[in-house]
């Protein structure tokens, strides 16, 4: 699952942390395991201390850690790192431990902490737990909660995961460029008992989003609003993989947005209730049934339904330019306009070019034009029945029936009982009813009184 590598080996490497840890306490440093594959990996069952239901990170792993003295220790390595956005393209972006985002760290309520960041980036930085409640010394905050850590230091973070939730990671240390560059990662504490809000599947993904302009590597990190590039934990369709399901499994999906715009996360066939925000849990008599749920900055949704109807279900962001892949705002509309006349001037100049537009996009789906290098198109994907036509934040919930517990292999595509299908009509086109029309009717008679003295001066 991981190429494990051990940074720092001595107590002397690891730097004292925001409020002070024993020399004895810190000891060698733990290892610092390392992710390079984009695909989804098995949950991590847990070998020692308490036991939970582990989470399934969408196209990302959970983060192995040592116990030691009663205390679950982690090693995080703040580092450049080059995520695969789909395939075809790949992105120069800073990262943990191989990947952005980073892992998912996964505790139980009343854990003792300690987590060992080194810095391996080319500026300081430092980590804030987001939604923790923690000592102010530990939250990360660089300048007002502790130092920033230096390039080459090691810091240790140290505290109890007093609660259950869902909640982030990320940098307060010259934050805009950091969490643009990728910088973030999730953190699950479950419940005291396993058996409380216990699901069968329990998935856990980041929105994030970046600006880079097709054929380089580097986003552009003083973009405010116009990305082109709308991900989930770094990947876009059709680089981010289903989720697999059970047919009547009861399903819970975490969603973290660390983007710069809200995001209307929407599942087809189903309706959910929200169960949990990075607040804490929802209260029962508090839900009610949704198919949308609109994720703001900053903030986490957990989404709980059951899983009993069977196929392939779109899951995706209801803003349409977000299930989209690179594209330029300022590309004009050229529908209705006839191009056959300009078009074969040009290609005599440039013999590759082709048109687009003039009778709306869906044509971009299914074209094999020419790209630059490290770019996707703007929607892309094949399903059963051609092109999908999608891109960005967009993927599907598969449900099927007679998965093992443990099986999140993607099963292929849905096969769709007879008769369950959309089809062409192939009777007498019906006609189309017309109104009869109005008859004009006598409107009523209006009689003007001028009134006394009108006209006398």
């Amino acid at each position: 699952m991981t190429n494990r590598r051990i940074f720092l080996k001595t107590a002397g490497a690891a730097m004292l942390g925001a409020a002070g840890v024993s020399r004895a306490a810190q000891g060698a440093v733990p290892e610092a395991p390392s992710m390079d594959k984009p695909a989804t990996q098995p949950p991590l069952a847990p070998p020692n201390g308490r036991p939970y239901n582990p989470v399934v990170t969408l196209n990302g792993w959970t983060l192995p850690w040592r116990m030691k003295d009663g205390v679950k220790e982690f090693h995080l390595v703040a580092e450049p790192v080059v995520r695969e956005i789909a395939p075809g393209m790949k992105a120069h972006l800073w990262g943990y431990n191989g990947q952005s985002p980073g892992p998912t760290i996964e505790v139980v309520e009343g854990d003792k902490v300690r987590l060992f960041v080194t810095n391996k980036l080319p500026e300081h930085t430092t980590i804030h737990w987001h939604g923790q409640r923690l000592p102010n010394g530990m939250d990360g905050v660089g300048g007002l909660n502790q130092p920033q850590i230096p390039v080459g230091k090691t810091y240790v973070y140290e505290f109890t995961a007093r609660r259950p939730g869902t909640f982030m990671y990320h940098p307060h240390a010259d934050e805009m460029t950091q969490m643009a560059m990728g910088m973030m990662g999730f953190w699950v504490t479950h419940p005291k008992d396993p058996g409380i809000l216990r699901v069968d599947r329990d998935f856990v993904f980041l929105l994030n989003a970046y600006d880079i302009d097709p054929g380089s590597f580097t986003p552009k990190v003083n973009t405010m609003l116009d990305f082109n590039l709308w991900t989930w934990n770094s990947r876009s369709f059709p680089g981010i993989d289903p989720l697999v399901c059970r047919l009547g499994d009861k399903v819970r999906i975490r969603i973290g947005n660390l983007t710069m715009t809200n995001h209307p996360i929407h599942l087809h066939g189903h309706e959910f209730v929200v169960t949990g925000t990075d607040g804490g849990w929802t209260a029962p008599g508090s839900r009610w049934p949704e198919v949308t749920t609109d994720v703001a900055v900053g903030q986490m949704r957990a989404i709980e339904f059951d899983a009993t109807e069977p196929g392939d279900w779109a899951f995706h962001c209801h803003k349409s330019h977000h299930t989209m892949n690179p594209m330029g705002h300022g590309v004009p509309t050229m529908i209705g306009i006839d191009h056959r006349g300009i078009a074969e001037k040009i290609i005599r100049l440039v013999p590759e070019y082709m048109v687009m537009g003039e009778r709306g996009m869906a044509d971009m789906g299914e074209m094999e034009m020419p790209l630059p290098d490290n770019t996707l198109p703007m929607m892309t994907g094949t399903g059963p029945f051609g092109a999908v036509e999608m891109g960005g934040m967009f993927t599907t919930v598969k449900i099927r029936q007679g998965l093992a517990r443990s099986d999140f292999k993607d099963p292929g595509w849905y096969k769709h009982p007879a008769g369950t299908i959309a089809y062409e009509w192939s009777g007498a086109a019906p006609l189309a009813e017309r109104a009869a029309p109005a008859t004009k009717q006598p409107g009523p008679t209006v009689k003007v009184r001028k009134p006394a003295g009108h006209g006398k001066h």
